[in-house]
C-alpha cells in the first residue's frame, strides 16, 4: 500500500467543476508549449493526474489519429467524468487508467510525452515527483511540469477579502505540505533531477464576469477543513461574504496566478 498524501482537494463537487473551468482556461498555453514540440507518427503521451479533463483533449489533437494518450488517476469520480469528456467528444485515441503515481503500475520508460499539470503545489514532493515522472518516460522523450507562482494572482480594483482569502489558502496548501508557488522552483528541481529545462511563463487577464475571477472562493470551499483551523469559522464566512460582493461588483477585473511551464528531454 501506498503512503500518498490525500490530495488537499480531492472528493469536492465544486472541486469537479474548478478543474474543468481551469483546463479550458490553460488549454491555450497548453497547445502553445506543444506547437514547441513536433510531435511524429505514433506517439504515446501520458497525461498524469488527468482529473477530469487535464491535457487530455490537446494531447489527443496532438499526437494523432496514429498516436495514444494515456490519462492516469487515483480518484475515481475524477477518472468518471474524464470518461465521460473522452465519449462526448469523441477522443478515440485516448484510454484512462486507475494509478497511484508513488506506487505506480505504468510501465517504466514507455511513453513519448509525460505531462503533469499542479500535481507538485498540492502534494509537495518534487524531487520523488519528478524521479517517478522521468522513470516513464523514453530516453530522448519529454517530461513537461506545470506548476502556478501565486504573485500575480490578484482582483482590481483593489480587493482586501479577496487578497486575504488569497493568502489563507496559500497558508492552507503550506499547511497541508504543498506549496502555491511549487512553479518558481521547477527549474530548479529539474536540474537537480539531471535535465536541461526550458521554461515559459504566462498570466491570464480575467474580464469582468469571468467565471474563474470566482476560484478563491472555489479553492476556500474545497479546503475549508484546512482553513477553518487556520482562521476560524466566523472569520472565515465573513471572508467570504466580503470577497463575494468585492467579486460582484461593476467592471471587477483580474490577473490568474502565473502558469510556469518547464520542459525538458530525458537523456538519451
Amino acid at each position: 500500500m501506498s503512503d500518498t498524501p490525500a490530495y488537499l482537494l480531492a472528493g469536492q463537487p465544486a472541486e469537479l467543476e474548478r478543474l474543468q473551468l481551469q483546463s479550458r482556461v490553460w488549454e491555450p498555453a497548453g497547445r502553445a508549449l506543444l506547437r514547441q514540440i513536433t510531435p511524429r507518427p505514433g506517439l504515446h503521451a501520458l497525461e498524469l493526474g488527468c482529473g477530469v479533463m487535464g491535457w487530455l483533449r490537446i494531447l489527443s489533437e496532438w499526437v494523432g489519429a496514429d498516436g495514444r494518450v494515456t490519462g492516469s488517476d487515483l480518484d475515481d469520480a475524477m477518472l468518471a467524468h474524464a470518461r465521460a469528456l473522452i465519449a462526448a467528444e469523441s477522443l478515440a485515441n485516448v484510454s484512462l487508467v486507475k494509478d497511484d503515481l508513488f506506487a505506480s503500475g505504468l510501465p517504466p520508460a514507455a511513453f513519448d510525452l509525460v505531462h503533469a499539470r499542479f500535481q507538485i503545489a498540492p502534494l509537495g514532493r518534487a524531487v520523488e515527483q519528478l524521479g517517478v515522472y522521468a522513470g516513464l518516460v523514453k530516453p530522448g522523450g519529454w517530461i513537461v511540469v506545470e506548476d502556478p507562482d501565486i504573485g500575480s494572482w490578484h482582483v482590481n480594483p483593489d480587493a482586501p477579502a479577496v487578497t486575504q482569502l488569497i493568502a489563507l489558502i496559500d497558508h492552507g496548501f503550506r499547511a497541508g505540505g504543498g506549496d502555491f508557488s511549487a512553479g518558481r522552483r521547477l527549474p530548479e528541481w529539474m536540474r537537480a533531477a539531471g535535465l536541461d529545462p526550458l521554461v515559459e511563463a504566462t498570466v491570464v487577464a480575467l474580464p469582468p464576469g469571468h467565471p474563474y475571477l470566482r476560484l478563491p472562493l472555489q479553492f476556500a470551499t474545497s479546503l475549508r477543513s484546512r482553513l477553518l483551523p487556520l482562521a476560524g469559522e466566523s472569520t472565515l464566512d465573513d471572508l467570504l461574504a466580503r470577497a463575494e460582493q468585492e467579486l460582484a461588483r461593476p467592471g471587477t477585473w483580474g490577473t490568474t496566478f502565473t502558469l510556469i511551464q518547464a520542459r525538458a528531454r530525458v537523456p538519451g
